[in-house]
């Protein structure tokens, strides 16, 4: 059966997924709760308990019945979210939700205990939130908050804010450990492997009175399979040319021919993760924590040609001629297709958070991060053999948050007020210099400098929200946002461009939101909300311009900041044993800031006029829906259009790139009994675009982006009452799926837990 030609919503219709309980009042603790032989205590982020937008939830107990490797897998089955994904241990896992898609990294936030992770250094997949510094372990619940509805939060919420929030410690001691191997069959083109690999993550705490650490440590040794493939190109001149075997005669995602020669970006990454987590509690009502963490990630990339002579000798640039012979016609091979490459880069994180109320009617919340990139080297040799090539050094990048906020909540909130107003700062640094090396794997070879990126940028913002329950069953939430932004110190360097030096810019903006509440039954809430905001060009965006690897990147200096129009309406309630949450909205963007990236793996940024995306999502929770069994599902659509667009008139009219038409998923848990639980995960994806012009109508190639329906299984088995085992299974029907980059197939996990 094709599940493609099955209506998602057919799918989906059975149960709807996800959003979770309404969050606890400002400040407060929800009840603690008994959790796999653990007890935990929810503390919910002001900024999630103030916010007006639509909401999702999921729970770490929820998260231990999924297959979760990375931490980002936890969110895979939340409304309208998709984290492209390519391999495990994949460090480019960016976010897409409604209204974005998987190269638009600057349009989503990912907060840990008030910490950003986001990689605001730029917008493209090469800028993946910091998920590492979070060990999947420690959560204890991930809430998303959908549009930029908040005036705490900046203009890159208008796809989806991500708040984890890390398990509290308790009085006393506290372990929990994780082994895990897994193993995925690939099978394209003619590369046929198995990637495989292992990950061990212990985390623990203690507490004692007021101080309590925590502590996390992970390591991480995944191969994957191949990213990217090589193809080669007709000759326009010449003559003569080595006759080969072993090729793949191919289409493009245009439908147009083309020829596949081999294959590359076979990554093998070892990742090293160490942090801990220092607080102290003053009182009931005040905390100060202090967080360090290190991710280490160490990887090598190889590359294989399928090319054969007629000697059954493997063909490469560096072992013959670059011209080959393919049913007697000539093509040209390119210098780098089966180049290796390896990167080595250490990112830190060192973050300070304090909370308190300091009289019956304020309460105050600050956090400070700083996130540095000591070593930062990635590597290309010229050729499969060369010892030749060229190293990129990125150390000095890194950037810095301040935020800073204060909750009056006037009468101990019997005035029916709850005032936040707010400061936020930030600063973000990019360096990147790349040099020639005469040992390509050894970047103290380094000889002539070939290109030079510097650049930074910083913004500041004041913000005021008002929550006003003006009626019984009514409440108003308004807010502004000001904001000044500034970038400095932008200059591009290349052997073929010379030096160029940029004009020092500044731009502002004002983001009113305004969202009305009505609880229209005891069961029921509508919500209305209408919100304005501002998305300033990241660094690179403005100031990148060089080759690195097989990826070409063009910046613009001049771009504009993209400002967004969005609107909401949302009703919740209670239906059966669950809450529904349906969910109207539109998003209207000007100046949209945009990569696109062609064939060629160049990628340029540029403004895009007019867009505009509508849709629904519909979504659906219900622990325990039946006896033993716990069932979140969602299904959404969206209508995106590109609206004008100067620079590209071809595109108007477009669907906007990377934006499915249909997004569904399912997530259902059945506790068989004290010691067995068995769950099954669902995700489908529609039609979508990787062209601006939608030229790209056969998506199920390399370098389209796929329609797909995955199903994934787990099993799990409580041993002992402090050990678990599990086994599981993604993408059992072993689908072939794409998002330019082909996908993972058929995997397979084991895992065993043990919780003291």
């Amino acid at each position: 059966m094709n599940l493609h030609r099955l209506k998602p919503l057919t799918m989906a219709i059975v149960s709807l997924f996800a959003t979770g309980p309404l969050l606890a009042a400002d400040g407060a603790e929800e009840p603690a709760k008994e959790l796999a032989g653990m007890t935990v205590r929810q503390v919910r982020p002001t900024v999630a308990v103030q916010n007006p937008s639509p909401q999702a939830e999921v729970t770490g107990e929820q998260a231990r019945q999924m297959n979760v490797v990375n931490t980002e897998d936890i969110v895979k089955y939340l409304p309208s979210l998709q984290i492209r994904k390519r391999y495990i241990g994949d460090r480019n896992a960016i976010i897409a939700a409604r209204t974005t898609g998987t190269v638009q990294s600057a349009r989503s936030l990912v907060y840990a205990d008030g910490l950003l992770l986001s990689n605001l250094l730029g917008n493209s997949y090469g800028y993946p939130a910091r998920w590492n510094l979070v060990g999947s372990e420690e959560i204890d619940t991930v809430d998303v908050l959908y549009g930029p509805f908040s005036a705490m939060l900046p203009g890159n919420s208008a796809g989806a804010t991500i708040l984890m929030t890390t398990r509290r410690p308790e009085e006393g001691v506290e372990v929990h450990a994780r082994a895990q191997a897994f193993s995925s069959h690939f099978d394209l083109y003619n590369t046929k492997m198995t990637a495989h690999g292992h990950q061990e993550q212990g985390s623990g705490s203690v507490r004692s009175g007021n101080l309590s650490i925590s502590m996390l440590a992970t390591h991480l040794d995944s191969y994957g399979q191949p990213m990217s493939f090589a193809t080669a190109s007709k000759a326009t001149s010449g003559s003569g040319g080595t006759p080969v075997s072993g090729y793949v005669i191919d289409k493009d995602p245009t439908g147009a021919p083309r020829v596949i020669v081999g294959a590359y970006g076979m990554d093998h990454t070892v990742q090293n993760v160490g942090k801990v987590r220092v607080a102290y509690d003053f009182s009931p009502d005040t905390r100060l924590a202090f967080t360090f963490g290190e991710w280490r990630n160490d990887s090598e990339s190889r590359a294989d040609s399928y090319l054969k002579n007629a000697a059954g000798q493997t063909v490469t640039t560096a072992t013959n001629s670059s011209a080959i012979l393919i049913n007697g016609q000539r093509y040209t091979l390119t210098a780098a297709n089966f180049a290796p490459t390896s990167s080595n880069t250490v990112n830190r994180l060192f973050g300070l958070t304090f909370d308190s109320r300091i009289a019956q009617d304020w309460r105050v919340e600050s956090a400070f991060s700083l996130y540095q990139t000591p070593t930062d080297i990635s590597r290309s040799a010229s050729n499969a053999s060369a010892s030749g090539g060229t190293a990129t050094f990125g150390d000095d990048s890194g950037w810095n948050n301040v935020d800073l906020r204060a909750i009056w909540r006037p009468d101990g909130g019997k005035a029916g007020h709850m005032v936040t107003v707010g400061f936020h700062q930030d600063a973000y640094k990019f360096v990147s210099d790349q040099y020639s090396v005469s040992r390509w794997q050894d970047e103290q070879s380094k000889t002539a400098l070939t290109s030079a990126n510097r650049g930074r940028t910083s913004t500041e913002a004041l913000y005021i929200q008002d929550e006003w329950k003006f009626a019984p069953r009514f409440s108003l939430i308004a807010g502004v946002r000001q904001e000044r932004w500034k970038a400095t110190d932008g200059s591009i360097y290349s052997t073929t461009l010379g030096q160029n030096n940029f004009e020092d810019r500044e731009e502002s903006g004002t983001s009113p939101k305004l969202t009305l509440a009505w609880q229209a039954t005891p069961d029921w809430n509508l919500r209305a909300s209408l919100g304005k905001a501002f998305r300033f060009p990241t660094v690179t965006e403005l100031f990148q311009t060089e080759k690195k690897g097989s990826t070409t990147s063009i910046s613009d200096p001049n771009l504009k900041p993209e400002k967004v129009f969005a609107k909401d309406l949302t009703a919740e309630g209670a239906v059966g044993n669950g809450v529904l949450r349906i969910s109207l909205f539109e998003e209207v963007v000007e100046d949209a800031l945009y990569s696109f990236t062609d064939y060629t793996n160049t990628s340029r940024n540029q403004n895009v006029d007019k867009l505009r995306a509508r849709g629904a999502e519909v979504a659906y929770v219900a622990p325990n829906v039946m006896r033993g069994l716990d069932l979140t599902a969602s299904v959404t659509y969206v209508h995106s259009r590109v609206l004008e667009n100067e620079l590209s008139p071809e595109t108007v009219g477009k669907w906007m790139v990377r934006v499915p038409d249909w997004r569904a998923s399912l997530f259902a848990a059945y506790h068989i009994d004290d010691r067995w639980t068995a769950s099954l995960g669902y995700k489908y994806s529609g039609k979508q675009y990787n062209n601006p012009d939608n030229s790209d109508e056969w998506p199920d190639t390399y370098g389209g982006n796929s329609r797909f329906s995955t199903f994934d299984a787990k099993v799990s088995y409580r041993v002992a009452k402090q050990v678990t085992a599990a086994f599981g299974v993604d993408n059992l029907t072993n689908e072939k799926y794409y998002a330019f980059h082909p996908y993972p197939q058929r995997t397979a996990h084991g895992e065993i837990r043990i919780d003291y």
